[in-house]
């Protein structure tokens, strides 16, 4: 939970389209600096500013959101494996490989089109 001196000063630095928009998906306002954006059109934001581990945070493209929109290099900076972004690390550098899909696959469980094992 946010003082209210703080969410003043992040509805002033942010506006107040994204104020709502971050207080609806989020439930706390937040500034920061952009930090990249994936293939998805997901953006990374970073505001050393913050509480420890919450420094690091995602604004989703799409409405219906979820964790494994996440591109990999991405997932491994926003847990705090790694201290460079994908922008600026080449070894985790986003590129489509071989065995990569070019959009992100959705987390089926819970669906019909979950894997299940096969029973005898």
């Amino acid at each position: 939970m946010s003082t209210l001196t703080r969410t003043l000063s992040n509805l002033r630095k942010v506006g107040i389209k994204d104020y709502f928009r971050q207080m609806l998906y989020i439930g706390d306002t937040k500034h920061g600096r952009l930090v990249g954006t994936d293939r998805a059109g997901n953006k990374y934001f970073e505001n050393m500013e913050e509480l420890p581990l919450r420094t690091r945070w995602v604004e989703y493209a799409k409405h219906d959101y979820d964790a494994s929109q996440i591109e990999p290099g991405w997932h491994a900076w926003m847990s705090y494996s790694l201290d460079r972004p994908p922008t600026e690390d080449a070894l985790i550098a986003p590129g489509l490989r071989k065995f990569e899909k070019p959009y992100p696959v959705p987390n089926y469980t819970m669906t019909r089109a979950a894997f299940k094992t096969y029973s005898t």
